[in-house]
């Protein structure tokens, strides 16, 4: 069986410059091999470093008047896209899968969870840990989506709809590392301190996925975000439950069903791009595709049947259109790689080994 480590880790594939890991892909999962808490694509000096690419930075790419188009978008933003959003009282909380820690049955609760955690695989907690510091490098995510022009949180307590959403998107999302870390703290299976220094790292190295200050690229980029860490979890409930866990099961799901959530609201924002600007929607994502996001085939929006571009909109749309079948192509040798991946130290897990 192809490796389960970098079966996992593609689906936190999103992004990568000219080599260059970003936050939420497989640099998180190298920060740990080796037996060193440093990403190795991100840096191995004592202190955070800036983010190191090999491209020029392009910034502010967005005219003038197309961010009028975002403005124009507020109150459809409103009707749309905030109703994807859920009152704080109507929210989950990780106190809720978690060890009540003013109850008298709280050590109980612990060696039970401590129990439970045994018998998850060592491949299995390395995509856990993984998970969690994707999540827990939100920070990084919020300060990319408050780059974007025009849709930016100008004041730190904007009221428009799209800072509105930014910040309420946040805070859903930081639940996610609160709940995996907690539970991953309490099962005692992991060097917490090793994942702590590279959060740390992570999140002192920022990324840049290429966007640009342009909300078009940003919101492509954050569509296909959120769906690669729906699967993620997805993907580790399913891990989870199979080996009996099943409160560990239920987290993963019930944090991959926010992913989706939120994945939709991304997702319509691009559609409705699609609908009023097709032209420099479509070259914003030919141009985001070959800035290598992973694209999931469904996230397509029918652009095979957009129509009135211009030359360059029609070579972009060619592009994007037979790119389905050469990332299968790149999947089967990736997989046929994997079986052949070699094992490996981990310091999230005390320096045990797992295939990658």
């Amino acid at each position: 069986m192809a490796s389960l480590v970098a079966f996992h880790t593609q689906m936190l594939f999103c992004s990568r410059r000219d080599g260059r890991w970003n936050a939420r892909s497989r640099g998180v999962f190298m920060a740990s091999a080796h037996g060193s808490s440093v990403p190795t694509k991100v840096g191995t000096q004592d202190r955070p470093s800036a983010p190191r690419d090999f491209h020029i930075q392009v910034t502010h790419s967005l005219p003038p008047k197309k961010i009028e188009i975002f403005k124009s978008l507020e109150g459809w933003a409103e009707s749309n896209i905030l109703v994807h959003l859920k009152p704080v009282e109507k929210c989950w909380q990780p106190q809720d899968f978690l060890p009540d820690p003013s109850s008298e049955g709280f050590y109980d609760e612990v060696r039970e969870l401590r129990e439970r955690s045994k018998e998850i695989p060592d491949d299995h907690l390395v995509c856990l840990v993984g998970d969690m510091v994707t999540e827990e490098a939100l920070p990084t995510y919020q300060t990319m989506l408050n780059t974007l022009d025009g849709v930016r949180d100008e004041t730190g307590a904007s009221t428009t709809p799209w800072a509105s959403w930014t910040r309420a998107w946040t805070a859903e999302e930081n639940r996610h590392g609160d709940l995996l870390n907690k539970y991953l703290y309490l099962s005692g299976r992991v060097d917490m301190k090793q994942i702590e220094k590279t959060i740390q790292y992570l999140i002192g190295s920022g990324m840049d996925p290429g966007t640009e200050n342009n909300p078009y690229l940003g919101f492509i980029y954050t569509s296909f975000q959120e769906r690669a860490t729906f699967i993620s979890h997805g993907n580790t409930a399913r891990f989870a439950k199979q080996h009996g866990d099943l409160k560990l099961a239920q987290i993963c799901g019930t944090i991959a069903s926010d992913e989706k959530r939120h994945e939709t609201a991304y997702t319509k924002i691009v559609e409705k791009l699609f609908e009023i600007d097709p032209e420099d929607t479509v070259l914003g994502f030919a141009d985001m595709m070959r800035k290598k996001i992973s694209m999931p085939a469904h996230l397509m929006w029918k652009i095979a049947d957009l129509t009135g571009l211009s030359s360059e909109g029609n070579k972009a749309q060619d592009f994007v259109c037979t790119l389905a079948s050469r990332i299968r192509r790149l999947e089967e040798r990736a997989q046929a790689k994997a079986k052949q991946a070699p094992t490996m130290p981990f310091s999230w897990i005390f320096d045990r080994k797992v295939q990658l």
